[in-house]
């Protein structure tokens, strides 16, 4: 098992990575809580696959659970499913001295770890993430968000797993275009990472072998993320490199109202951020091929015609790095060598986003 230590100011947790890590999860478990009331969040697309076996695990270790099935998608980041989820731990009487466990993707992460946050103030949170994406971004770091209709995870917390137990076996039940989308945020960790993670992953042409190398893909990002928000725990210097190709990709996933997975907006959010800052001259580094290529090569989207949108700046407006009259964006001085430069709205109105730029 690979554990990675995560040690903030106010709280120290464990990743564990591991192979067949779900069939001990109580185990697993019950070195950090005690018996106790537990909300195990699933959603309909998990519960088949894996909520009977870690229900009665937990059952067995001693825990009162209650399984909470929603809806699989992103619209389950929602208000009125927050509400939903409250009024269901309070009338099982839940307490502070209680407990969420979050089984399944990005989605539910992000709902139960909001829950788990401001339910009863705070009670205790542990993630098990089930999709690569979940694995390699959300589940790591302590963020939790509701989307709003004006864009996404604009409600949100920083609230800290108590463990986070990641099982790469999980990824065999997910569909190759699901596995894709969680590759790109390994691409986007490599490039800023470089050395010999970029490496690995320029070597990589399928989704065949994306899974052969799951495990130490997935080590490397962790490792990567988590020495970040030890750095920077609320974002508000270097974490924020993590939003590399989010500015964009987050205002294309919103326009693409479902059609396209986080991870597809974030490879088209790379290649597009890259493209702009090469164009506009805060770079000189020509390394938007080079990006298009290593996504391209499993078959992941680098373009849309979202890109073109009147709507996309509008968007953009509602991003959380906004400051004022100004905006942060992300991009690569080199492979490995991440930049953070704050743009005028007015500049990035007239200059970055003008048409002629694609």
């Amino acid at each position: 098992m690979v554990i990675i230590d995560v040690h903030l100011t106010q709280k120290n947790y464990q990743i564990r990575i591991q192979s067949g890590l779900y069939h001990i999860c109580a185990e697993q478990i019950a070195q950090v809580w005690t018996p106790r009331q537990i909300a195990l969040i699933t959603d309909t697309n998990v519960a088949p696959l894996y909520l009977e076996t870690v229900e009665s695990q937990l059952i067995q270790a001693g825990y009162q659970v209650t399984p909470i099935i929603i809806p699989a998608g992103e619209t389950s980041k929602s208000l009125d499913q927050a509400m939903a989820l409250y009024s269901q731990l309070a009338a099982a009487n839940f307490t502070r001295h209680d407990g969420v466990i979050a089984l399944g993707g990005g989605v539910v992460g992000d709902l139960a770890g909001f829950i788990a946050s401001t339910y009863m103030r705070g009670i205790a949170f542990i993630q098990m993430p089930t999709s690569l994406l979940a694995q390699v971004d959300s589940s790591v770091g302590g963020k939790t968000a509701l989307d709003l209709p004006a864009g996404k995870n604009l409600v949100g917390s920083f609230y800290q797993p108590d463990l986070v137990l990641i099982d790469p076996d999980f990824l065999t039940s997910l569909d190759q275009r699901q596995l894709l989308a969680g590759y790109a945020e390994i691409v986007k960790v490599a490039a800023l990472n470089g050395g010999t993670f970029w490496q690995q992953v320029t070597g990589i042409q399928s989704a065949h072998m994306i899974l052969a190398q799951a495990e130490t893909l997935i080590q490397q990002s962790v490792h990567y993320k988590a020495q970040i928000v030890m750095a920077d725990e609320k974002e508000s210097n270097q974490r924020q490199l993590l939003n590399y190709g989010h500015t964009i990709g987050h205002a294309v996933e919103t326009l693409a109202n479902g059609s396209l997975m986080h991870g597809e907006a974030v490879s088209i959010g790379l290649v597009a951020m890259q493209h702009l800052v090469e164009q506009s001259g805060l770079t000189e580094a020509h390394l938007t091929p080079v990006i298009t290529t290593v996504l391209n090569a499993v078959g992941l989207p680098t373009d849309s015609p979202l890109l073109m949108s009147d709507r996309l700046f509008t968007q953009l407006l509602h991003d959380k790095k906004n400051q004022g009259d100004a905006i942060n964006l992300v991009y690569l001085d080199a492979i490995g060598v991440p930049k953070i430069q704050s743009i005028p709205l007015t500049t990035l109105a007239a200059n970055l986003f003008s048409k002629k730029n694609w």
